[in-house]
Parts: C-alpha cells; structure tokens; sequence
C-alpha cells in the first residue's frame, strides 16, 4: 500500500462527496427538487466510478486519499483497490438504474405517503454515499460511521408507505442492525486499545495470534453477519425486503447487504492475511451453506413472490461466505490468487443485478394485478413479457445456468473445490437445484391461461420494463468475464508484491 496520496487519489473522496452533496442539496431545496438533484448526479457519480476503476487498472495500484495530508494512524485514509473499484461501478450502474426506474413509481405515490418520494430521493442518495464510504473506508471506526450511516439510511426504506406492517418490518431491521452495530464497536474498541491504531494497513502489519484479536475479530465478524442477514441471523430480512416498494427492494437486496460481507471480506482477508484461519473459514462456510438449503428451502413454500425474492436472497447471501473456507489456504495465507476469491466477488456482483432486476419485476407485475401472490400469477406472462423475461433472466444467474454470472461465479466456485472440500460442490449443486425450482414455479404459474380474463389494475410504461430487462442483462453479461482469477481484483491486496503487483 502506497504511503503518500496518489495520482487520481482525491476520486475515492469524490465518490462519497457528491452523493453527500445531493443530499444536503435535497433537503435544502425539498420537495420534487430531491428527484431532480438525484437525477442529475446520478451519471456523474457512475463517470467517477468508472475512473476509480481505470486508474486502479491503469496503475496496478491504490488510489488513495490522505484527509489533511496526515498519515494514519493520526490522519484518516481513504483507499480504492481493485475490490473497491468493481464494488464501486457496481452500485452506480445499480443506482442508476434503479433511479430511472423510481421516477413513475414515486412521480404519482397514490399508495404511499406524501412525503415518500422526497424520502425515497433523499435516501438513496444517502445510501449510495454510505456504501461508497464503506468501499473505500481505510479505517474501522469510520468504517463503523459509514455503517451507521447506511443503516439509518436503509431503515426509512422500508417503511415508505407508513402501514403498521412495514413499520413493524422496518423497526426488527433497526434492533438487529443496532445490535450488529454495538458488537462492531466493541470489537474495534479491543482492536485499539491493543495496537493503537484502527487503520487497516498499519493493523495487519501489527496485529498477533492472541485472545485480544480473536475476541475482537470475532465480535466484528459477528455484528457484520447480524447486519448481512446471514442464516441464522435473517429474521429481519425477510419481512423487511418483501414489504418496502419495489424500487427500495432492490436498494436493500442489491446493495445494502453487500456492505456487511465486504467488511468481513476486509477483516478476515486484509486484516488478518498472516494469521492462520482455517477453523473460523469452515464455520462461516457451515452458515453459508447452511443458508442456502434452509432459504431456498423456504422460498419454495411462500405464496407472495416478494417473499419468495426475500428468501432466496437469504439463500443467494450464503454463497458469499463459501470464499472463505475455499479461499483461505494455510500453506500460502494468500486468497487473492484463487478461483473461490474472483468466484465470491462475481457472485456479489451478478446476484446484486439479478436480484435488483427481480424485485423490480415483482414490482411491476404487483402493480399491474394488484397483488403478488403466486397462486394469482396465471396469464402476466402474455400481458407483461417483458417483464416475465427480464424475470427469468434474473432467476437463470440464481440458478447458476449458462451464459449467467450466477453460472461464472459457481463455476469458479466448483473450480476451487476441485482443489479439495468436495462437499462444499454438494452445496453449490444443490443450492442450484433448488433455485431452479422456485424460479421455475413462477414461471410455470406466470405463462398459464387465466380461469378468467385477465384484468389490469394498471398500464406499466415500457421504459420501466425495459429498465428491469438493461439490470436484467448485466447479471447475465457478467456471465461471459473469463474463467480465471481475476488480476483486477488483486490489485491492492495484502503481499500483492508476491503475485508482481506493486
């Protein structure tokens, strides 16, 4: 890691600063201003990502950013690596889309409050400057903020339209998201006050196999999977994402609980790259395989096809943490050149447009009909096609179906259990099998004939349609990223001198 602020180092600021800007301009200008600052900034933010990403790959290095030009540990430093710089576009093409999507739902919010599409603007643009601080957060108590951040952010979007239910929904998110939050804290507490230091750099450079840095990582790790909802800690989860506007589902599902995995990636991998692992790897491949059976499971049973999405986002969340037991290698200590690493980050990307591109389906075809429940499904198939299509585009990369980045990403994934743990392949395959029968019940139920003519409740605009179809497309364009570790996504890691990155 670079010492010094680099070329190109004020883009990660730039990235957190114009969202931010959006939402001070949004509250100082109000309401229906709040969708045209977001609109506005919207491409700009997606121009500034995608430089982050060209000067990593154009540098093979860190773009960083010292706040002050003070050094950590008594500076702040802001740092985009190749992890960050995929994570990065990542959520700007999501964010765009999904604001183009927003603007005929919240333009005429006949069922939510009046004040939601101010709120809805407003928080997105929140959400997308939290999510850009924790991507390119270099220390772990900011980390923390921008949690914190992201949360309070989140929470409102699952409430939008006021009903007891979503408010019920809402307020379950707020007490587990909190109690991950105090457990975080507690772990960075323990982090500084034994090494003196919250940067990550200069902690994995000081930190040592002892109870103080278990107990620490240990806390942290917890808190963050409470915040990821993985099983069994997605209670929350559920309820929270069926219940909210479509548009606010795919903020949540997409992108909200991308940030707590890549906080564990940041722990367990950056911090800690030294320090053998291998026990708590299987215990959080045991939970991730453990939610994938028991979320697709569940997903199979429900009659409302958001809540279908919500558990199979429970199940698609577990294929995350296989990276870490297929990953970590005790002989090397060095993931970043495996299969399992450039596997796990394609699975967050293709499942965060997958899923975004479902939920907004699912919005559409409830809108259309007036319900989304599955038994009720019969004949949206003919009147909504496209929408039914970019459905199933998205359900083909859940499934792990070729051409798909779901199909990429446990291909990879199967390609690092070549290497040993055969049973994790038994996961994969059956986590596969299962999605497929679920995605294949709703589209069995959407392309049958009607009892009864089909009546609409609604005409939906083909530009939300097609919208749906473009995040549709992304998820299976990520499918044709070649079959090998990728060398942008080592850029920046721990000991990268090993692999000729400097």
């Amino acid at each position: 890691m670079p010492d010094t602020a680099t070329a190109g180092g004020f883009l990660p600021v730039l990235a957190i600063v114009l969202p931010v800007a959006g939402v001070l301009l949004s509250l100082a200008l109000g309401g229906r201003q709040a969708e045209r600052v977001a609109l506005a900034l919207m491409p700009i933010g997606l121009a500034v990502a995608v430089a982050i990403a060209v000067g990593v790959w154009r540098t093979h290095n860190v773009l960083q950013y010292l706040v002050g030009s003070w050094d950590p540990p008594l500076g702040v430093a802001f740092r985009a690596d190749g992890l960050s710089a995929a994570m990065l576009v990542a959520t700007a093409l999501l964010v765009c889309g999904i604001g183009l999507f927003a603007r005929d739902q919240f333009s005429s919010p006949e069922r939510l409050e009046a004040r939601a599409p101010f709120v809805f603007w407003t928080l997105l643009l929140a959400v997308w400057g939290a999510l850009n601080a924790v991507f390119v957060g270099g220390d772990l108590f900011n980390l923390y903020v921008a949690l914190e951040l992201l949360t309070f952010a989140a929470v409102p979007l699952v409430s939008l339209d006021g009903r007891a239910e979503t408010m019920a929904a809402a307020l379950r998110y707020l007490l587990f998201a909190l109690f991950g939050s105090i457990l975080y804290l507690l772990g960075a507490v323990l982090f500084y006050g034994a090494y003196g230091t919250l940067d990550i750099v200069l902690l994995s450079g000081r930190i040592r196999a002892e109870p103080t840095a278990w107990a620490a990582i240990s806390l942290m790790t917890a808190g963050l999977l409470a915040k990821a909802a993985l099983y069994p800690f997605h209670l929350w989860l559920p309820p929270a994402h069926a219940g909210a506007p479509a548009a606010a589902s795919a903020i949540l599902s997409g992108l909200v609980v991308k940030a707590p995995f890549f906080l564990v990636i940041r722990l367990w991998f950056d911090i800690m790259p030294r320090m053998p692992q291998p026990a708590a790897a299987q215990v959080l491949g045991v939970l991730g395989a453990a939610a994938i059976v028991v979320g697709s499971i569940v997903a199979l049973r429900q009659a409302r096809l958001k809540l279908l999405i919500a558990y199979s986002t429970v199940a698609q969340i577990g294929y995350l943490f296989l990276v870490f037991p297929l990953a970590v290698k005790p002989e090397t200590g060095h993931p970043w050149g495996t299969f399992a690493w450039t596997g796990g980050v394609l699975q967050a990307l293709s499942h965060a447009f997958a899923k975004a591109a479902m939920f907004m389906a699912a919005g559409l075809i409830a809108e259309a009909l007036g319900h989304d429940r599955i038994a009720g499904l019969a004949g949206i198939g003919r009147a909504l096609p496209i929408t039914v299509f970019a459905f199933g585009l998205g359900g083909l990369s859940l499934m792990g179906l070729p051409p798909s980045g779901g199909f990429s990403a446990k291909a990879m994934l199967l390609a690092a259990v070549a290497e040993g743990q055969w049973w994790w392949a038994v996961i994969v395959l059956i986590g596969g099998l299962l999605a497929g029968g679920y995605v294949f019940l709703v589209l069995v139920k959407t392309l049958a004939d009607p009892i009864e003519p089909l009546r609409l409740s609604t005409t939906i605009p083909p530009s939300r349609q097609a919208v749906v179809v473009a995040l549709a497309l992304c998820a299976l364009l990520l499918g044709f990223v070649p079959l090998r570790p990728s060398e942008l996504l080592q850029i920046g890691r721990p000991d990268i001198a090993l692999a000729g990155f400097r």
